[in-house]
């Protein structure tokens, strides 16, 4: 369990002011904010987590992120430097140290490809990062980092199960050696049975990489196990956010406060 007092270093990532409209749908007159003055830090070894209901503007707010949308407005500092205003080529040289697990490892890996393909995939885009020689060793290391066994590098996606797909979706994402993984719902797809392990992964890969963790979610107790802070999403805004324990036990917004009763475990808890 995150030891939600830990202290931590200077800011890995600063968002300011981070707004996403999408135009009308369905008829209906735009523009519509999905993501509306979202302004947060991330810290080394932090976990970040952002909870809200469906609609809220979650997922629309990690993909603005990494620039897979652009925002209209706002900005997005790495280490410093802005995201939003880098060139695209320069943009994708420094996604790599920002990467995603989706929340369907179904869908996100290709169902032709074997595992040591899939895991591979990302030094064809920069192919700097592991020599072609020191490859297959890489390859073994990341399956051993969550838990899978180097032979499954000879699996193909239906070969496996739901959890043992998201992990390797994980180790995929670490391919590129990251500093941040945003989490997109990483285990919602999957049994109750397994999430325990693909978390009980997660958590350990942040404790030795020292990995910063932005984690999407709708699972209130999960996210109180494993965030050091809370950021609560609603209509596209934070409506608060603090250290997980104080919005946990002393919410000051009415739709935090919803949002908890509605949770059942939580609700028994208090």
């Amino acid at each position: 369990m995150n030891d939600h007092k830990a202290e931590f270093k200077s800011p890995l990532l600063e968002v300011q002011g981070l707004r996403k409209t999408f135009g009308g749908r369905g008829g209906k007159p735009g523009p519509i904010v999905a993501v509306d003055d979202i302004s947060f830090s991330l810290n080394p070894g932090e976990c970040l987590a952002v909870v809200g209901e469906s609609g809220s503007g979650k997922s629309t707010l990690a993909r603005t992120l990494l620039r897979l949308l652009d925002a209209d407005s706002g900005s997005v500092l790495y280490e410093g430097r802005d995201l939003l205003s880098l060139p695209r080529a320069e943009m994708q040289r420094q996604r790599r140290y920002l990467q995603m697990v989706f929340q369907d490892p179904y869908a996100s890996l290709h169902p032709r490809r074997t595992v040591a393909q899939l895991i591979s995939e990302p030094w064809e885009i920069h192919p700097g990062v592991v020599e072609k020689s020191g490859r297959p060793a890489r390859i073994d290391a990341l399956l051993a980092e969550v838990n899978l066994p180097k032979h499954f590098s000879s699996y193909y996606p239906n070969q496996m199960s739901g959890g043992q797909r998201q992990r390797v979706a994980i180790a995929r994402a670490l391919a590129l050696e990251p500093k941040i993984l945003i989490l997109d719902e990483p285990v919602s797809a999957l049994d109750v049975s397994v999430q325990a392990q693909v978390i009980k992964v997660l958590m350990t890969l942040q404790e030795r990489r020292d990995l910063a963790y932005i984690f999407i979610s709708h699972d209130l107790p999960l996210v109180r196990l494993v965030a050091h802070k809370v950021a609560v999403m609603n209509r596209g805004r934070f409506v608060e956010a603090g250290p997980t324990d104080t919005v946990f036990d002393n919410p000051s917004d009415e739709y935090t406060r919803t949002l908890l009763a509605s949770s059942p475990a939580i609700a028994e808890d208090a």
